[in-house]
């Protein structure tokens, strides 16, 4: 059996040693336009920073061994030609059409074909685009050509164009460098698969990080004479000595496209539960490829290297014979910001909405572990849920504490389709220094479970702001101790801490109508308030979501 496999990255040499373990007969081939082979993509930005230190690091196994094209002959025996291009797929002479780095063209033989031709950084039409120290950050080669700028302290002022996770991860490489850094933005929040109110608490951080972020700002221009000196933005020019373009990528189908496979709506290739393109003996996998969101069934197109790794192993199961599966994605992601951790799974609040559920949020602010250790850290969680279905729809966790765990937990409840009642009661490990004894995300399905059940009124910060704004009749009511109010206050809110609540309602005054928003430092007080008060014949009593700490405005 004849495999060709285009691209060289990530999903294709999957593709490649999958096949060769299954069947060490087949004769398998890679094609490769770069040099560069199995490199891990995702951690250029650890590279730029010098905390990987050298190419290798990201193209070894975890023993040390370099995947170049002798690793991949004399231990995988697998053929590889790089720098070669793969120009034209044939599927009814079921050959492919290369050229050779001498521009030289032949015909490759195939009985089974694997486009893993991944994705390409968008580069807009912006004037000024092609002035020098402009990059994107899509290999080695550009990982290379930032380091060379920004050795000797060539570049101080960088301007990021792009506030995802490739933008986000870079904003803390360059400040190591010793850069100053802003991110352009054109939404109104940086981390776009974020709801808003979770963006902006990332934001207020980077920010006491010396990042400057400019949201709600279009580049209209990169000038400068040859090399970039300014970027000029509808607000504004920004000094800049490098640009670093990260504004989303484009999956590669041309040679799909030419080869009349069917593309999907998303712009990726359709491919079926086996990777499977239109035509039965082609296969595609990776960032080149469109998915289906196991939440709402529908296409999706999020490029990740663990997704690829995935669909390469089921492409090279299937292309043996081996009936194997790839039903979809959710969306989990995760990304380090100095010493925060930004993640999430699942549906935003938005896209719940969007895609017709009825969608119901708890926002749960507390320590990561046991508050009585040192080692304790501040964990923001945010849980989605169909009021109608009870079902965990999304998950997103941010700060210094340890979010991936619960946002896989999270995936994990997602992906089978568990109620808040039942991931609630899931028996997670605990001990001190792990977890308090009912963790995080459980805590957050009982504030979830509480609001749909009816007995908590919630509210957010954001609706909170919008009433203040607008003038609207109401108590803000802040039950923390007198001390606390000293670190952080919201200077119209009334105080009167939890114990002395009972003994002073008379602060409340006499109309029993008035709508009361309870908080604490994250509200777990601020619901108790609101019992207290509900018993005590106040018909209109609201708790604010995560209390102060998810209080992401100044005043």
């Amino acid at each position: 059996m004849k495999v060709i496999v285009i691209g060289g990255v990530a999903a294709g040499p999957k593709v490649a040693s999958k096949v060769i373990r299954n069947n060490p007969d087949a004769e398998v081939t890679i094609i490769e336009k770069g040099e560069f082979l199995s490199y891990a993509g995702c951690g250029l930005p650890y590279y730029i920073s010098g905390e990987v230190k050298t190419q290798e690091e990201l193209m070894a196994t975890p023993v040390g061994t370099v995947r170049d094209t002798v690793f991949f002959q004399n231990v995988k025996n697998v053929n590889v030609l790089n720098h070669t291009e793969a120009t034209a797929v044939n599927p009814d002479k079921k050959t492919v059409t290369i050229k050779g780095q001498d521009g030289a063209e032949e015909d490759l033989n195939y009985d089974k074909l694997v486009l893993a031709t991944g994705a390409s950084p968008l580069r807009p039409p912006i004037p000024g685009i092609d002035l020098q120290n402009i990059f994107s950050l899509h290999g080695v080669e550009d990982a290379e050509g930032i380091k060379a700028m920004l050795s000797n302290r060539k570049a101080l002022n960088a301007v990021i164009v792009g506030g995802g996770l490739i933008g986000v991860e870079m904003a803390e490489a360059l400040t190591h460098c010793g850069c100053r850094v802003s991110i352009v933005e054109m939404l109104p929040n940086i981390l776009p698969m974020l709801d808003p109110e979770m963006a902006v608490l990332v934001e207020k951080y980077f920010e006491s990080k010396g990042v400057k972020i400019l949201n709600n700002t279009t580049v209209t221009k990169f000038d400068g004479s040859e090399k970039i000196e300014f970027v000029e933005t509808d607000k504004g020019k920004i000094p800049a000595d490098i640009v670093l373009l990260a504004i989303g990528v484009r999956p590669n189908v041309k040679l799909a496209k030419d080869a009349n496979l069917t593309i999907g709506e998303t712009g990726a290739i359709s491919v079926n539960p086996q990777m499977q393109t239109s035509n039965a003996d082609i296969f595609a996998a990776g960032d080149c490829v469109e998915c289906i969101n196991l939440v709402t069934g529908k296409p999706c197109y999020i490029p990740l290297g663990s997704t690829a790794n995935k669909q390469g192993r089921v492409a090279a199961n299937n292309i043996c014979g081996i009936n194997d599966q790839f039903q979809g994605v959710i969306g989990s992601s995760v990304c380090k910001i100095f010493d925060y951790t930004t993640a999430r799974t699942g549906l935003s609040e938005k896209a719940a909405k969007e895609a017709g559920f009825d969608p119901v949020i708890a926002l749960a602010p507390a320590p990561d572990k046991a508050h009585f250790l040192a080692t304790a850290k501040p964990l923001l969680l945010k849980l989605i849920a169909d009021k109608n279905t009870r079902k965990l729809l999304g998950a997103q966790g941010i700060g210094l504490g340890v979010a991936d765990k619960r946002i896989d937990v999270a995936a994990t409840a997602i992906t089978a389709e568990m109620t808040i009642d039942q991931l609630a009661n899931l028996d997670l490990s605990y001990a001190p220094p792990y977890a308090p004894a009912v963790d995080n995300i459980l805590t957050a399905a009982n504030i979830l479970r509480n609001k749909i059940d009816g007995k908590m009124d919630g509210v957010s910060s954001k609706e909170v702001m919008q009433k203040m704004e607008n003038g609207d009749k109401f108590i803000l009511l802040d039950v923390r101790s007198p001390a606390e109010l000293e670190m952080m206050k919201i200077d119209t809110a009334l105080n009167i801490p939890l114990g002395k609540l009972r003994g002073e309602l008379a602060q409340l005054g006499d109309d029993k109508s008035v709508e009361i928003i309870a908080f604490c430092k994250i509200s777990l007080r601020g619901y108790e308030a609101a019992l207290i008060l509900n018993h005590a014949g106040f018909k209109n009593v609201r708790v604010m979501d995560g209390g102060i700490l998810m209080w992401p405005y100044k005043k």
